[in-house]
């Protein structure tokens, strides 16, 4: 074995997916129980509180599972094309 090579490790496209499921889980969440689901998802990505969501269908413990500043970034991304 070579220790000398580097290896490289990419599983950026496993965590977008996992992201955008977490993320339409939550919405959906939020749209059952009457919430606006737009401002509520905003409202806990600014602040960090998570009581900005529901805790039905475990859509609080969800959301966590992803970090804020990574949402962030990958809202901006697809909002300027960097991302699909």
């Amino acid at each position: 074995m070579d220790f000398d090579k580097t290896m490289y490790f990419k599983v950026e496209k496993e965590e977008n997916t996992m992201a955008k499921e977490i993320l339409k889980e939550v919405y959906e969440s939020l749209v059952e129980k009457g919430y606006n689901p737009i401002n509520q998802i905003v409202g806990y990505i600014l602040s960090g509180d998570p009581t900005y969501i529901t805790s039905h269908n475990d859509a609080r413990n969800k959301i966590r599972q992803i970090e804020r500043d990574e949402l962030l970034e990958k809202m901006v991304k697809y909002y300027i094309g960097l991302e699909k």
